[in-house]
């Protein structure tokens, strides 16, 4: 019995990739399926990165269109396919940057930056490249994060480039003063500080830029939204009542000017004795949960009080490179996969495909 194209998709409805929760088949993941005599080929193209479940998928995938009467072999090829979605209405991508994540809290305090960090670092290690803007102007803190000390590099006087650590972009105006010296500017400055940042770091093909927001509700948040393309935020919160207070509102901030929320993180979710394991919710419980319900936002997961995520990203080495096979890096990887999952179902940006229309007056 010969086997078909129409029983191999047939096979393929039975193969759901695990971190979408859709059939390769329906979410269109599955192409160009080929048969002769027996052998059957396809592409599947994961729209977000996916290093360490390209291998499971194949596999997953040879199972199912193995069991098809007539098949003798399947050649399955899975691969990544990173592209630049929607972002708000009227403002453009930014050259060599597909999608901006911006990471946000309402609230100082509640672990942002360590959350940004570790993100980044995850996206990469799943075989994305990756950039982190710094756009905490009064309170920088990856350069510490991220251990980088060098003074970037200007090739023009105009622009310069990131600097890099474990194969992340980063651009902060930590980089450019004394970690020492206040930074004492008022808003107007703070923001052209950060448009600077932005537009004027030589970034190198990014398939995510992230974002690290500073606290509050203020002038950075009001360009972020007017002139900077995001195309969706996450928010960072603790569970205790003052900082989801704060954390909401950073929500509603994002909803009046047409960012989507990818989710919420928690962190500080719980305290567990290095001891005695014994589990403690010090800052409350279910805080994060309770917000992702109300406004019907997915709940990405929530990171416990643990010394050793303070220690690793005081020491320059944030948790997904100074521990990457440890529970707590796998908790960092599996939120940076949830939120690389909602950017790739967003719909694509077509702004590059129309030409700009000017309109002169001769």
């Amino acid at each position: 019995m010969s086997v078909t194209v129409e029983a191999v998709n047939q096979a393929l409805v039975t193969v759901v990739d695990p971190n979408t929760g859709k059939d390769l088949l329906s979410s269109r993941s599955a192409r160009n399926v080929r048969v002769e005599d027996g052998y059957v080929s396809l592409d599947v193209e994961l729209g977000y990165p996916a290093l360490s479940q390209i291998g499971p998928i194949r596999d997953a995938v040879v199972k199912a269109v193995r069991q098809l009467p007539g098949v003798e072999n399947v050649s399955p090829h899975v691969y990544q396919k990173i592209i630049a979605h929607q972002v708000q209405g009227g403002v453009k991508l930014l050259p060599q940057v597909r999608n901006i994540i911006a990471v946000a809290s309402g609230k100082g305090g509640v672990g942002k930056s360590t959350m940004t960090a570790n993100l980044a670092l995850a996206l990469a290690a799943e075989g994305a490249n990756v950039g982190v803007l710094d756009a905490d102007i009064y309170g920088p803190s990856q350069p510490v994060m991220f251990g980088i000390t060098d003074k970037p590099q200007t090739p023009d006087g105009k622009s310069m480039e990131p600097l890099e650590n474990y194969g992340v972009q980063v651009s902060s105006i930590g980089f450019l003063i004394d970690m020492d010296t206040p930074m004492v500017w008022r808003g107007p400055l703070v923001v052209q500080a950060l448009e600077q940042l932005l537009r004027q770091t030589n970034w190198r093909d990014l398939d995510y830029l992230v974002i690290d927001m500073p606290p509050g509700t203020g002038d950075v948040h009001l360009t972020l939204s007017q002139r900077i393309p995001v195309t969706g935020a996450v928010i960072v919160t603790t569970p205790q009542d003052i900082a989801l207070l704060d954390a909401r509102k950073g929500y509603k901030m994002f909803e009046k000017v047409g960012i989507p929320v990818m989710g919420v993180v928690e962190n500080m979710a719980m305290h567990v004795c290095s001891n005695c394991g014994h589990v403690e919710h010090i800052f409350g419980e279910g805080g994060g949960k309770k917000m992702a319900e109300d406004y019907g936002l997915e709940y990405l997961g929530g990171l416990p009080l643990d010394i050793r995520i303070r220690e690793q990203a005081d020491s320059g080495r944030p948790t997904v490179v100074a521990d990457p096979d440890g529970d707590l890096a796998q908790q960092y990887r599996k939120i940076a996969r949830r939120v690389a999952v909602k950017v790739a179902e967003k719909a694509k940006d077509m702004s590059s495909k129309f030409p700009s229309i000017v309109v002169k007056n001769d």
